[in-house]
C-alpha cells in the first residue's frame, strides 16, 4: 500500500471548523498554542519515571476513552490529563470522567458516516458537554490517507485519530505518541487495555494500514513514538 503524506504547512486558507477546533483544544493547554502535546493511548506500559514525566510535562496531554493514569505504583502513565477523546460506545474506567469539569471531552463519530445514530449517551453526565470531532474535516481526509473506500465501512482506532488531529490543528508543535500497540502489533485481534479487560478489534478497524501510517509519521518526524 502506497501512502501519500503533504506537507505539514498550515492551510492557506482558513477553515472555521479547524480553527475553532484549534483555539478550543488551545484553551486547555500550558501554552496557547501548544509546543509540546502527549497522545496517550490505551496499551499497557511497562513503568518508565521518563516517559511518565514527559507526559506530565507537555503542554497539553490527550488520553482515549478508558485510559489509566498513574496513582499508586511506579510511575508509568503520568498524571495530567488536559483532552479525552471518546466514542458513545465507550466502557469508562475509574479516570475516564474524574476532575471532568476541568478537561475538554471531544467526541469521535465516524459511525455517523454510515449508520450511527445522532444521540447523546444515556451514561454520558447530565452537565457535561462535548465537542464533535467534525468528520467531514477529519475523519474522511484520514480515511483517504488509509486508502478506505468510502462506501465500505471502516475508520480508524481512536488514537489514530486523535494523532491526526493534532498534527494537522498544530503543525509546529512537537507529538509524543505512547501506548499504541498497533505500531508493532499490527496484526492483533485483540486490544489489551491498560485499565479493564481486553476487547476484540471490531470490523471497521485495518490495523495493518493504521501502523503503516503510524510508521510513515515517525520516520518523517511528524510524531516521536515512545515505547
Amino acid at each position: 500500500m502506497t501512502i501519500l503524506l503533504g506537507p505539514r504547512e498550515a492551510r492557506p486558507v482558513p477553515d472555521p471548523a479547524r480553527t475553532t477546533l484549534a483555539a478550543t483544544l488551545a484553551a486547555y493547554a500550558r501554552h496557547d498554542p501548544p509546543r509540546t502535546i502527549a497522545v496517550v493511548g490505551n496499551a499497557p506500559l511497562p513503568p518508565d519515571p521518563t516517559r511518565a514525566a514527559a507526559i506530565d510535562a507537555a503542554d497539553l496531554v490527550i488520553r482515549m476513552t478508558s485510559f489509566a493514569i498513574d496513582t499508586d505504583g511506579p510511575a508509568t502513565y503520568g498524571k495530567r490529563t488536559d483532552v479525552v477523546v471518546l466514542h458513545r460506545g465507550v466502557i469508562a474506567s475509574p479516570h475516564t470522567f474524574t476532575d471532568y469539569t476541568s478537561r475538554l471531552y471531544l467526541l469521535v463519530e465516524p459511525g455517523r458516516l454510515h449508520w450511527e445514530p445522532e444521540t447523546i449517551p444515556d451514561w454520558w453526565p447530565a452537565d457535561l458537554g462535548f465537542v464533535p470531532i467534525p468528520n467531514r474535516e477529519f475523519t474522511v481526509p484520514l480515511n483517504n490517507l488509509l486508502g478506505f473506500v468510502p462506501e465500505t465501512v471502516a475508520w480508524s482506532t481512536t488514537g489514530t485519530l486523535a494523532t491526526y488531529l493534532v498534527t494537522d490543528l498544530f503543525p509546529t508543535a512537537h507529538v509524543l505518541l505512547t501506548g499504541m500497540s498497533i505500531i508493532d502489533h499490527p496484526h492483533q485481534t485483540v486490544f489489551a487495555h491498560a485499565w479493564g479487560q481486553e476487547v476484540p478489534v471490531t470490523a471497521e478497524h485495518r490495523l495493518a494500514d493504521e501502523a503503516a501510517l503510524l510508521r510513515t509519521w515517525r520516520d518523517t518526524g511528524r510524531i516521536e513514538v515512545c515505547p
